[in-house]
């Protein structure tokens, strides 16, 4: 393994048992994004399930972008899962950001999901 996915794995760790003490019991926006992709998944770890989810490969989303690893693309998936958790019953949620930092992409999902209604 590389030093670089090494310190990723590490930085996932402490962010998701960190999530786990500090919010116990809350429904949980997880993000993963990729080199060309991100996606969005909100999660009931109390009853394993996924309530909503969104991602740049779906075929409603990806129509509208131009490419799918940008921050205007990060942007609509945030709005996007927002409103699809909204359907669902999640208004408050905690968010984890997984082994990323919190700057650019992420950032920009965060933010659009805060505009479209998700409390964090």
């Amino acid at each position: 393994m590389s030093k670089a996915y090494e310190q990723y794995l590490g930085r996932r760790v402490r962010t998701r048992a960190s999530l786990r003490r500090k919010n116990a019991g809350r429904i949980r926006l997880s993000v993963f994004r990729s080199d060309n992709h991100i996606y969005a998944q909100i999660i009931d770890d109390k009853q394993g399930k996924t309530l909503a989810a969104a991602s740049t490969t779906e075929k409603e989303i990806k129509a509208q972008l131009k490419n799918g690893a940008n921050i205007e693309a990060a942007k609509l998936v945030g709005k996007i899962v927002a409103e699809r958790a909204l359907k669902a019953g999640a208004k408050e949620v905690c968010f984890d950001r997984g082994g990323f930092v919190y700057h650019g992409r992420v950032k920009a999902l965060a933010d659009a999901a805060r505009e479209a209604g998700l409390s964090f």
